[in-house]
């Protein structure tokens, strides 16, 4: 079978995901089909950076999963006001959502996006998915659909991975056309910042989640979101 032949499946697969994305932005399964028919390659680079690191041995070694670490609610709504796992608790079960959320947006007919044959490819996947509300919770880009696509261009950056890019382009364009132009420029200071930000996926979380919010921000180059913040408050405005 023709290998060419091949990738093009995958991408028809991704564009038909990516339509159906289009129609309901909230469909998160689609994002997950999107980045398993383009994003393998990055997350193998991904990996093989993540190997270098002191954190990535340790999981990698050990099994650690740190879906286990989200899961626990007493524990997290335990920590003082003003840490991250606190921020994070308040965040998550704010709006009545839940660490395996993404778990279950992951599976599509009992098919998961990280099923890999190689181990740490697939644990080091599932810690990717599993950290996407803590990357919400330090950038400070909220569960609102141009909130979501800000992530997304922070975490292309920090990624590169294909399937991601194509929906932050895709999405910026129609983001333009129901908020402005000015949706363009905070998209691009979301990748900016991604760019700019230290490594995210080789952070210890949980060691993290004990910290103040506002000193794990600092330790990691992330910056307010203003121009999001701008952006979503005019609309908000003009929808009053």
């Amino acid at each position: 079978m023709d290998a060419n032949w091949l990738k093009s499946m995958r991408f028809g697969v991704a564009l038909r995901a990516l339509r159906e994305l289009i129609d309901n932005p909230e469909d998160t399964p689609r994002v997950f089909e999107i980045v398993r028919a383009l994003g393998r390659p990055a997350l193998k680079r991904s990996l093989r950076r993540f190997r270098t690191t002191e954190v990535g041995r340790r999981v990698l070694r050990d099994r650690v999963d740190l879906i286990d670490t989200l899961r626990d609610r007493e524990s997290l709504a335990a920590m003082p006001a003003g840490t991250l796992g606190r921020t994070y608790y308040d965040f998550i079960y704010g709006e009545s959502l839940s660490a395996d959320g993404l778990v279950a947006a992951s599976m599509e007919q009992g098919v998961q996006a990280y099923n890999f044959k190689d181990p740490d490819l697939k644990r080091f996947g599932e810690r990717m998915r599993d950290q996407h509300d803590l990357w919400h919770t330090v950038t400070q880009y909220g569960r609102d659909p141009f909130g979501e696509l800000c992530l997304l261009a922070f975490s292309y950056a920090q990624t590169k991975n294909r399937g991601i890019g194509l929906i932050v382009v895709v999405g910026a364009f129609r983001a333009v056309r129901h908020l402005g132009p000015r949706a363009l420029k905070a998209v691009w200071h979301a990748y900016w910042a991604g760019r700019h930000a230290s490594w995210l996926p080789a952070e210890d979380w949980a060691r993290n989640l004990s910290l103040p919010v506002d000193e794990v921000r600092r330790q990691l180059a992330i910056k307010p979101p203003t121009e999001y913040r701008e952006v979503l408050a005019t609309a908000q405005a003009a929808a009053a």
